[in-house]
């Protein structure tokens, strides 16, 4: 890392740091531990929107009482492969990994698992979900809504979350494939660390408070919103805006929990919504045994090959060749677990502020 503006710091050192805040606030001492994991995955994999650079946020949110930090989960309903939670207002964080255990564990029994979430709040990235399932020897499903952000296809006003969506497919011989996406054309985080370096963002990602496009974050954040996947007809935004309602579905109308517009804000700054249809946000997390469908052993070699052949596509022109999800994300850990984890100067000073308020030591 060359950058002399950047600040390197092991992954364990942001770790702990993390976990000592969220004890601070009487989060129990496992739960802190797990939250601090889920916000170490997305550093070492290289999503630095949603690790430590999201911690204040979170500070901000438990400092004025809005996350209950003793959550006791209760199953609504539920049947041999399914079940509907309530995750009592607690940090997504805790709720998030406490109701994909349930959702994995219903797929060791039954064959399949799926449990959608409501009265949460944010989670973290989707494919810590999805990854935990691999340990498993699983296949993953993960999805949340979240705070109104973006436009629907053809529309200027914020009814929609970023709503991410991620699966993973475990390979045998060759490393596993990981998507995670979110259904707009970028997600919010990124509109946040190019607004810290004062960069422009590309074309199509967003819209000022007028509904024209935007280079600018600032705009975008103060008065415009996020194009969905695609931005616009022609390059397939309806795609993206009906990813988008299909998360919002399973998530929150299947779970009884807050939808579109309604999604409650995880940080202090957002607009609060006039009216609540549901509980908080929601989630929704699958899990699906192989052997209930095939042999492993023949799934896993397949996934190997499919990642083989794709990959022995001709590269075109000024790149690596094709792409394969997960492997971005793969390459980070492998630098990140060696060098440290890069914190801009605006993530830095936003650590030294919690630290300076709760007294949990930082420098």
């Amino acid at each position: 890392m060359s950058n002399p503006e950047l600040t390197l710091l092991p992954s364990e050192r942001l770790a702990e740091f993390s976990r000592r805040v969220f004890e601070h606030f009487g989060i129990p001492a496992d739960d802190a531990a797990l939250a601090s994991e889920v916000l170490a995955a997305s550093d070492i994999r290289g999503i630095d929107s949603h690790g430590v650079a999201r911690l204040h946020a979170y500070f901000e949110m438990l400092t004025a009482g809005r996350i209950n930090p003793c959550p006791q989960l209760t199953i609504l309903r539920e049947s041999p492969s399914t079940a509907t939670v309530d995750g009592d207002n607690g940090l997504g964080l805790v709720v998030g990994p406490k109701a994909n255990e349930i959702a994995m564990s219903k797929a060791e029994d039954a064959g399949t698992g799926w449990v959608s979430v409501s009265n949460t709040n944010h989670y973290g990235i989707a494919g810590y979900y999805v990854l935990k399932a691999l340990e498993k020897d699983l296949i993953g499903w993960s999805m949340t809504n979240t705070t109104k952000l973006v436009a629907p296809l053809w529309g200027t006003e914020r009814k929609l979350g970023t709503n991410p969506i991620a699966i993973a497919f475990p390979g045998k011989e060759e490393p596993p494939i990981v998507i995670d996406m979110a259904s707009c054309s970028a997600a919010y985080g990124k509109i946040e660390i190019a607004l810290r370096k004062g960069a422009e963002i590309p074309r199509g990602w967003a819209i000022d408070g007028q509904g024209q496009d935007t280079l600018d974050p600032g705009e975008m954040i103060e008065e415009g919103a996020l194009l969905p996947l695609g931005s616009d007809r022609e390059r397939g935004g309806h795609k993206g805006y009906g990813l988008a309602i299909m998360v919002d579905v399973l998530s929150c109308v299947l779970s009884g929990a807050n939808w579109g517009p309604f999604a409650p804000p995880f940080a202090l700054r957002q607009e609060i919504p006039d009216k609540q249809v549901g509980k908080g946000i929601g989630h929704f997390f699958g899990a699906m045994r192989i052997d209930a469908f095939i042999d492993p052993d023949e799934f896993k070699s397949q996934i190997d090959a499919y990642r083989r052949e794709m990959q022995s596509s001709h590269p075109s022109p000024g790149t690596d060749g094709p792409l394969i999800p997960g492997d971005p994300e793969l390459e980070a850990e492998k630098i990140r677990s060696k060098e440290g984890i890069p914190l801009l100067p605006a993530v830095v000073e936003d650590l030294r502020d919690i630290s300076k308020h709760t007294g949990v030591p930082f420098d």
